[in-house]
């Protein structure tokens, strides 16, 4: 039994993430947001979603939210996005 994690099961895979913040972002925000879809929901908050590839691109994604005040409300994983998917 070994102690190392199976790298070949996330391997080329990034996972898709949903970041609710408090408040509203216009579609300016996109390419700040690293490509994330920005969606303004009925009830004043903007949903962020989209592939992150590791929690290091997560964390600077969360950092980007504290440095504009705005209020997190949430992030939930909901899918695994495979990277072979994006090829033509």
């Amino acid at each position: 039994m070994s102690n190392t994690p199976d790298s070949t099961t996330h391997l080329n895979q990034a996972m898709i993430y949903q970041i609710r913040i408090e408040g509203q972002l216009g579609p300016q925000w996109t390419d700040w947001f690293e490509g994330l879809t920005i969606t303004l929901e009925d009830d004043g908050d903007t949903l962020l979603t989209g592939p992150v590839i590791d929690q290091a691109a997560l964390y600077g994604l969360l950092k980007k939210v504290r440095d504009l005040g705005m209020p997190l409300l949430a992030v939930n994983q909901v899918a695994i996005h495979s990277q072979k998917e994006q090829t033509p």
